[in-house]
């Protein structure tokens, strides 16, 4: 007969062992949820061996008295069942595959190569994936379950900003300090449970200008630390945008970056021309308007210095009437064709046979029409920015929910229904912040299937 004592204690550690399978990968993602399966596996094994083994099951259920051996074989099972489960679920992520994607493609954060896949299947396949700005847990809970009810991938996105609120708005924040804290919480966040969604999630920084690079270096820090811990980077994508510096210059630091970012499989996204509008600190509200527009001849020359770097994967974000904000109609011209003239231009030049040789994004998607966005994907885009769309269709879900139970708003306790009866269950935030996560999410899915981005798993 097993020890009772002894089984509790391998319970106990074949559950600690459990919960600590799912705080990282060691090796490479597919690689580290093999061994993580492998290792619940043999532990439960190994719990089983062991006790059947135990020669001092007699003294151990003297100790405990008849009550308290039941008791344990009771806590034993319970654990054993709690143990089983998590196997299931272990094994249920790890071997989930998609029908549609590429093979290297698997549920939760996306790099290296699996990235670069995903990203010429989409173009291959004309879809878009959206490119989200996030600011806490719920927006970020929004994206990944907008991704899961569509089927299909998602970028969230950080801003410099964004990071600092996730840190906190009255943390030091001295060289950056919050900023950089808070962007490396959020994206270790996105890794815990990205794989519970079951979809491709991309981490990408948005717009870096000059100034702001201390900020991307010390995320590129945090990245090769990772890297050489788990065999892949913390973040999946950095965008630089440097179109406010010389084309010369904005070419040679986006260089300079992708060569380093390279040796540990980040991409690069560069930003050529001018985002009109106002975002996160950002303002070219009153930037001439011929900025706006980029050139055939700035993308060649930055496709043949960037295609040089070893390993070097990179997107262009060329500009093309975008605007950050939602403006009035008329007010934003986009002209979309632009793209399609580059890839024809950088084809020619190349001799190549592919008609769509540059994998471009689109910043400034809110506000955008369908007709756009189509002809846009068509030329190429294979990822649209969103934020200003988001940002108030959360607020609207927060909002529409206050206008609703207002009555039991007011007080902490009387209502309508009666003036001692407590309304701690509608002003509990979680309540409101969750209306405001299914109002993004529900704005979200409707820009996937702008973007074509449905059932694409």
């Amino acid at each position: 007969m097993p020890s009772k004592a002894c089984s509790v204690a391998l319970a106990g550690v074949g559950a600690y062992a459990a919960s600590q399978a799912f705080v990282g990968p060691v090796a490479s993602p597919q690689v580290g949820q093999q061994q993580q399966v492998r290792s619940l596996r043999q532990g439960g094994q190994a719990a089983a061996q062991d006790s059947s083994s135990s020669s001092t099951s007699a003294v151990g259920v003297l100790a405990l008295g008849a009550t308290g051996a039941f008791a344990a074989a009771a806590q034993v099972s319970q654990r054993g069942q709690r143990r089983a489960q998590v196997v299931r679920q272990a094994t249920a992520v790890a071997e989930k595959v998609f029908t549609k994607m590429p093979a290297s493609v698997k549920p939760g954060v996306v790099t290296g190569q699996a990235l670069v896949d995903l990203l010429n299947y989409a173009k291959e396949n004309e879809f878009a994936i959206p490119g989200v700005n996030i600011v806490g847990t719920n927006s970020i809970n929004a994206c990944l379950e907008a991704a899961k009810i569509a089927g299909g991938p998602v970028m969230v996105t950080f801003s410099k900003g964004g990071g600092q609120f996730i840190a906190g708005k009255a943390a030091d924040n001295t060289n950056d300090a919050a900023c950089i804290a808070g962007t490396v919480a959020g994206a270790l966040h996105v890794r815990a449970v990205a794989k519970l969604y079951g979809v491709p999630v991309i981490l990408h920084t948005d717009h870096c200008q000059k100034a702001w690079l201390p900020w991307i270096d010390a995320l590129l820090e945090a990245s090769e630390d990772y890297f050489a811990k788990n065999g892949e980077p913390l973040f999946s994508s950095h965008m630089l945008d440097l179109s406010e510096e010389p084309l010369e210059e904005n070419i040679a630091i986006c260089k300079k970056y992708l060569t380093r970012m390279a040796k540990v499989n980040i991409l690069l996204e560069m930003e050529l021309g001018v985002t009109g509008g106002e975002e996160d600190g950002v303002d070219n509200s009153n930037v001439d308007s011929s900025r706006l527009y980029t050139q055939p001849e700035e993308v060649w020359q930055t496709y043949q210095e960037l295609a040089s770097v070893p390993n070097g994967n990179f997107t262009v974000a060329a500009a093309f009437g975008n605007v950050h904000g939602v403006y009035a109609p008329g007010n934003v011209t986009l002209k979309p064709e632009i793209l399609h003239s580059t890839q024809k231009f950088i084809k020619e030049k190349l001799g190549c046979k592919s008609d769509k040789p540059v994998s471009f994004v689109f910043h400034g998607g809110s506000g955008s029409s369908q007709a756009d966005i189509q002809y846009a994907i068509k030329a190429g885009v294979i990822k649209m920015n969103l934020d200003t769309d988001t940002q108030w269709a959360f607020w609207d879900g927060v909002n529409q929910y206050s206008k609703k139970n207002a009555p039991y708003l007011q007080t902490q306790i009387g209502n309508p229904e009666s003036p001692i009866k407590p309304n701690k269950k509608y002003y509990d935030p979680r309540v409101s912040l969750r209306s405001g996560e299914q109002s993004m999410a529900a704005r979200l899915v409707q820009a996937m299937k702008d973007l074509n981005c449905i059932d694409r798993l």
